[in-house]
């Protein structure tokens, strides 16, 4: 009750947001970009981020990394930032192994024949022509694969199941999608033959959910997700405790030189002193759907946002950097390389939209010493779309990560991740999952987010001293 009302208190404040005074050796206070209250409510109308992601969804679809598709969603994202208005639309292409996605069957030989439907993950090795026949051995999660004498996995199809359940932040995700990233070299390392794992997501239904596994020096090996409820299947016809024997064929194939790239487009700054702040998603997309979710939305809510700051006739303080980061999926490819070739730029915030398009419930924040002030606005501005406080510990999404882990400062809008492992990497991430006026929240949100850093008299880029 005290946060009711102490939310109801600071309501009426909110058409009249004014940064606070800032000390004398401090940049001149500047207003925001038109009033925050203004920019806020007309985003709630917004149709600029429905518009985009249709748009990619529709004319270019899949959008797998270093693939031709990416290659033409970067055209695609040219010709649209540059008809959005915005300045310096460029790409910052880049080299990197590019993995494609061939036939993938399996079936259950003994003792209860029937096929199963599954999907091979990123840097899956192929099987032979004929596929494998083999043996499969079980394990209840991880831990139990690693425990696994490498006698009692050699030359066998491991099959690692878990419990994932749906969070509202989606934090499942670190540990079970340990399950996908490093089962495989487990895998590898013991002798196996080839692996499939339940798929890492929380829906019932028979849409694999693909994603990316490392080996490292390891030797890949083949390796794919069952849907979930073909790995129930598989659970039940475990529990009748006669051996199984599947035939497994994945045939994707590698190179060693694709290309990919960064999007970059601005919104032009009046003080380049006070740094930039980089926004953006994601541009490819796994194969299997259109990538709406992920990250379709991401790239369209904080485009739209930007847009909004941009057509508000106002120049910001900072400039605003969009970036549509290239080949996430396979391994951040885009963010690093988006760092490596920026760092020496002075960067004032990182924020990227990277976990589907529910609406945003928290934001956290990683802010120099001397700016509080920023959080406290964003708490004011943010509170009548229902986003509250959380930690002053932002990490940054996926791309943006690499600069906040060398001090950049951060702000993350928490989207509702419940049902968003339902879709992640399946062929279900299509546009129709998106409910447009939750999207229309997210802008909302973002258009607040840029409308306060991107003008915020405080510094914001952090020295030594302050990281």
């Amino acid at each position: 009750m005290k946060h009711i009302v102490l939310i109801a208190a600071m309501v009426p404040a909110l058409a009249s947001i004014v940064p606070p005074i800032a000390p004398a050796n401090a940049a001149p206070a500047r207003p925001p970009v038109d009033d925050v209250a203004k920019l806020r409510d007309a985003a709630l109308n917004d149709t600029i981020a429905y518009d985009i992601l249709e748009g990619l969804t529709t004319e270019v679809g899949q959008r797998l990394a270093a693939t031709e598709a990416e290659a033409r969603a970067r055209v695609w994202a040219v010709a649209k930032l540059k008809a959005l208005g915005f300045a310096n639309v460029r790409v910052e292409p880049f080299t990197m192994p590019v993995w494609t996605r061939g036939a993938e069957t399996a079936e259950i030989v003994s003792p209860f024949p029937q096929k199963m439907i599954l999907a091979a993950l990123g840097n899956s090795a192929a099987t032979p022509v004929g596929g494998i026949t083999a043996l499969i051995v079980a394990f209840d999660g991880l831990e139990a694969l690693q425990a696994a004498p490498a006698e009692t996995v050699r030359g066998k199809i491991v099959y690692v199941t878990h419990h994932m359940i749906a969070t509202q932040d989606g934090i499942g995700y670190g540990y079970y999608g340990d399950v996908r990233r490093k089962g495989p070299l487990i895998a590898s390392q013991k002798g196996a033959a080839a692996i499939i794992i339940r798929s890492i997501g929380t829906d019932v239904s028979r849409a694999p959910h693909t994603g990316v596994t490392e080996y490292g020096e390891i030797k890949p090996l083949p390796a794919a997700a069952l849907s979930v409820v073909d790995a129930e299947q598989l659970d039940r016809i475990l529990k009748r405790g006669k051996p199984i024997i599947m035939k497994l064929v994945l045939t994707p194939q590698h190179a060693p030189n694709g290309q990919s790239g960064n999007v970059i487009a601005e919104v032009p700054g009046s003080d380049p002193a006070a740094g930039v702040v980089v926004v953006g998603g994601h541009l490819d997309s796994w194969d299997l759907g259109t990538g709406a979710i992920d990250d379709g939305a991401g790239v369209a809510i904080s485009t739209a946002a930007a847009k909004r700051i941009l057509d508000s006739g106002v120049k910001p303080r900072r400039t605003i950097r969009v970036v549509w980061f290239g080949a996430e999926e396979p391994g951040l490819f885009g963010g690093y390389a988006y760092r490596d070739k920026h760092k020496s730029e002075p960067h004032a915030l990182v924020s990227e939209s990277d976990f589907g398009a529910d609406r945003i419930w928290r934001f956290d924040t990683k802010l120099p010493a001397g700016a509080a002030g920023v959080r406290e606005r964003l708490t004011m501005a943010l509170a009548p779309l229902g986003i509250v406080a959380g930690t002053t510990d932002a990490t940054g999404d996926s791309d943006v990560a690499p600069l906040v882990e060398v001090g950049v400062s951060a702000v993350d809008l928490k989207q509702d991740g419940t049902r968003y492992f339902n879709l992640h990497h399946t062929p279900e991430d299509t546009l129709d999952k998106i409910d447009p006026a939750q999207l229309r929240q997210n802008v909302a949100a973002w258009t607040v987010m840029l409308a306060i850093t991107a003008n915020a008299p405080e510094n914001l880029i952090k020295t030594p001293a302050s990281k």
